[in-house]
């Protein structure tokens, strides 16, 4: 898996009431996917769509465990997380062209 970039990702919807952990090769395509409703689940229920948070990891094991640590949070420890580095809340993919 060398050369290969690994995301776990924590995506919110517009009033930041449900937060969804996930894991991913590639942030771009599956936000995508996401925000246009691609895939049935929780996601699409609750129209999760925005990117609050995410770390990026070069070795797969290492965001598997990630993402499974942070999956077990209880939410105002992930609430805390995504706050110590995005205060407000933006969607992070906004930034991207």
């Amino acid at each position: 898996m060398e050369g290969k970039t690994f995301y776990v990702y924590i995506l919110t919807n517009i009033i930041n009431t449900v937060l969804y952990v996930g894991i991913t090769n590639n942030l771009e395509r599956r936000l995508e996917e996401h925000k246009n409703g691609i895939n049935e689940g929780f996601t699409k229920q609750y129209n999760l769509k925005k990117l609050v948070y995410y770390e990026v990891f070069l070795d797969p094991r290492d965001a598997i465990n990630r993402e499974k640590q942070i999956k077990n949070w209880h939410r105002q420890w992930k609430i805390n997380l995504v706050k110590g580095l995005n205060p407000t809340l933006k969607d992070l993919s906004d930034e991207w062209e």
